[in-house]
């Protein structure tokens, strides 16, 4: 499937409303693969978690699903949601809106599970909603500002600004996506999990 194919709105995207969803969706297969950075040009998969909207490196994307509750695992840090069974291999999943301090996450229609190849494993990360694939270019990315104890703020590589929609009536303002180093966010002490081993630390 093409990146062009996935809608290019910038309402969430909602699984249960695109037949081609079904509840797996895989990312573009015709992707160069060579993993890009964040100051070259590369396609990035955007989604929301809150408030917030994020991108991260498409190559790193197995598939996304829609999202049913996993199976809980006793001991698992407070963000692992479970594990669920991915076509034989067990995959842990982690609810990025517990790792980013989101107050109340909610699951609804547009909840999904972003399944990545990270940390040597596979691993399924909840978001609030998938929005589309965007590219950027080198001049789209600024560095990220440096924070003084800022929360996570070592997982930013950097903040992409996309042009908003303009129209004969209106203009809407730029849109603003947090380049994630989704990686370096997962290996955080306290999310839960090994880099490549089976078990869940706390």
């Amino acid at each position: 499937m093409r990146s062009d194919a996935v809608t290019t709105s910038h309402e969430p995207f909602n699984g249960r409303r695109h037949a081609e969803y079904q509840g797996i969706y895989p990312p573009p297969a015709n992707l160069k693969r060579t993993r890009p950075t964040p100051a070259s040009q590369g396609e990035y998969l955007s989604f929301r978690v809150g408030e917030e909207e994020y991108a991260l490196d498409i190559l790193r994307v197995q598939e996304i699903r829609s999202y049913e509750p996993p199976t809980r695992m006793a001991g698992a840090g407070e963000a692992i949601k479970g594990v669920v069974n991915l076509r034989g291999t067990i995959v842990p999943v982690v609810d990025l809106r517990v790792v980013l301090s989101v107050d109340a996450p909610r699951f609804d229609d547009f909840t999904v599970v972003v399944v990545l190849n990270v940390l040597h494993r596979v691993v399924g990360v909840v978001v609030d909603s998938v929005s589309d694939v965007v590219a950027l270019s080198a001049d789209q990315v600024c560095p990220a500002p440096e924070l003084s104890g800022g929360a996570h703020s070592e997982f930013i590589l950097g903040i992409a600004s996309l042009p908003g929609a303009s129209t004969a009536d209106s203009d809407t303002d730029d849109r603003m996506l947090i380049v994630a180093n989704i990686e370096t966010l997962l290996a955080a002490p306290g999310i839960g999990l090994h880099d490549g081993g089976d078990q869940f630390l706390t």
